[in-house]
């Protein structure tokens, strides 16, 4: 297991010997692979300041790369996150979500406008791997529940490759192509003891076994990990790395309750519950967290896998690799287990980008610049020489990766929103959910909640509330989100301004809403 290790560390160093010829004037694209979990806390890997978790390829992967200190999911719960990614646009743009009135599904006209359809356009191969996570119908209808997935028919036109499915491995699971009997196999044979992590890999190794080498390829694979922490979901003999360790536990992890979240968060949201029956004591956090590590280790071991067959190809030194994740995990802190709610250990997103094209001072190093998960398609798109369309909310950082951006003229603030409440979610598919969401709001039981980040202050609001609900934070004081200074005279200014920008981002996104 270690021998794995330290080849692929080693692969980083190397140059590709027998680089691929492009044809069509694609000579200068390079391939690109997007990395996404599912639920991993950004702090949970070593390149993130805890080495207990046992991240040694994505350690490596960020020597190599640019490590982005202040990253952040626009909204922190699965299905929204990953189509903002893909859109670039906004929660309140594109509304695809899990609870009325933003449980649209995802229109094929405008996943036709995301990253994987443009640089299919531009002549790259497209492959998709792992959870999909929401639905894309020929248009985008409302509720997502109960509309048939259908990935052949509704992206087989925009991935060349596919091995995905909906929130979990047998869940409308769709392979493609049908002719590839190695990549069928992969999926119709299923070895014991293997899980789904290491099928991710195995698919993911042969997505690079059938590249052309005239042409270059957009990857994205969207692990099933560290989601869900049954013997089933792990592999079990990397459990054995971590049955016995001792995590540290973060000073805001709260024992019991948290009597300091506002009471409409105490009362309504169900990581509050969660937390209760999953991380409430020392024990059951270790017990968590523990399998969390486990599953971020094999993620581990398939980039690892990942960057000694690049280095095999010979095409390492023209491949970007971005690795994320679609949203956080409190794992206790604030007394919370879930996500959603605005703190942190929810928004703030791992963010390593890994450029084989870059040599020298440009390599492994750290940054500061706040970047959004909206930010992704664009980046993407950029990377590949390629304009965003208008209908993108994000901004392209390629030149934060370069250096070339003037980072006085960068964003000042991230918009951040939680629409999620879970009454609704398990009122999904009833008939009066619309009433059954201004009853909630009425009764004060509603804590969708927006707000902005900037590099020193968190603002958010819990805007349905009557009368509203506030919490500021100072960040440069207060990292971890302690004392709300909503109520002190000091910050009175502040608390205008970050108001009036937390509106002017969030009218500024919903403006770009289109048909719906």
């Amino acid at each position: 297991m270690m021998q794995k290790i330290n080849i692929a560390v080693t692969c980083l160093a190397l140059t590709a010997i027998t680089p691929f010829v492009r044809a069509d004037g694609l000579a200068d694209r390079p391939n690109i692979i997007f990395l996404m979990t599912d639920d991993q806390r950004w702090d949970n890997m070593g390149c993130y300041g805890r080495p207990e978790f046992k991240t040694p390829n994505i350690d490596a992967l960020a020597e190599q790369g640019v490590v982005f200190d202040q990253a952040f999911n626009t909204v922190a719960i699965c299905m929204p996150s990953r189509v903002t990614m893909m859109t670039g646009r906004h929660y309140s743009s594109h509304r695809v979500g899990f609870v009325a009135p933003n449980d649209y599904t995802l229109s094929r006209p405008d996943f036709a406008k995301g990253y994987p359809a443009l640089l299919k356009k531009a002549g790259y191969r497209t492959g998709f791997i792992g959870k999909v996570g929401f639905t894309v119908s020929e248009k985008a209808q409302r509720p997502w529940a109960g509309v048939p997935f259908n990935y052949k028919e509704n992206m087989g036109d925009v991935f060349d490759f596919f091995a995905g499915a909906e929130t979990v491995e047998d869940k409308a699971l769709e392979v493609w192509p049908e002719e590839d009997a190695a990549l069928q196999a992969i999926y119709s044979n299923k070895k014991k003891g293997e899980n789904r992590t290491l099928r991710t890999g195995k698919a993911m190794l042969r997505f690079l076994d059938t590249q052309p080498e005239d042409q270059p390829f957009c990857l994205s694979v969207s692990f099933y990990a560290v989601k869900h922490d049954s013997n089933s979901h792990m592999f079990m003999p990397h459990y054995e790395l971590f049955k016995n360790q001792e995590f540290s536990i973060p000073e805001n992890w709260v024992e019991g309750d948290n009597e300091a979240l506002p009471q409409v968060v105490k009362e309504h949201a169900r990581g509050v519950r969660l937390h209760k029956q999953r991380t409430s004591t020392t024990a059951l956090y270790q017990r968590q967290v523990r399998r969390f590590a486990t599953q971020g280790y094999t993620v581990d071991q398939q980039v690892g896998m990942l960057l000694e067959k690049l280095a095999e190809m010979g095409c390492l030194d023209n491949t970007v690799i971005i690795y994320t994740s679609d949203n956080g995990r409190y794992q206790g802190s604030h007394g919370l287990f879930d996500k959603c709610i605005l703190y942190e250990e929810a928004v703030r997103a791992p963010l390593i980008v890994f450029d084989g094209r870059v040599a020298g001072a440009g390599k492994g190093r750290r940054e500061d610049a706040l970047i959004s998960s909206v930010d992704m398609a664009p980046t993407i798109l950029s990377l590949a020489g390629l304009d965003a369309p208008e209908i993108m909310q994000g901004r392209d950082f390629s030149g934060v990766l370069n250096q070339t951006q003037d980072l006085s003229e960068w964003r000042d603030a991230v918009l951040l929103e939680n629409l999620f409440i879970v009454d609704l979610f398990n009122s999904k598919s009833k008939p009066n959910v619309m009433e059954i969401n201004q009853n909630l709001i009425d009764r004060n039981a509603s804590y969708r909640s927006r707000g902005v980040r900037t590099d020193r202050f968190k603002y958010f609001i819990y805007y349905e509330h009557n009368p509203p609900v506030e919490e500021l934070y100072d960040l440069d004081k207060d990292p971890l989100e302690q004392n709300n200074l909503v109520n002190n005279p000091e910050f009175v200014q502040t608390l205008e301004k970050l108001r009036k920008r937390t509106e002017e981002l969030y009218l500024n996104a919903v403006q770009e809403n289109e048909e719906i």
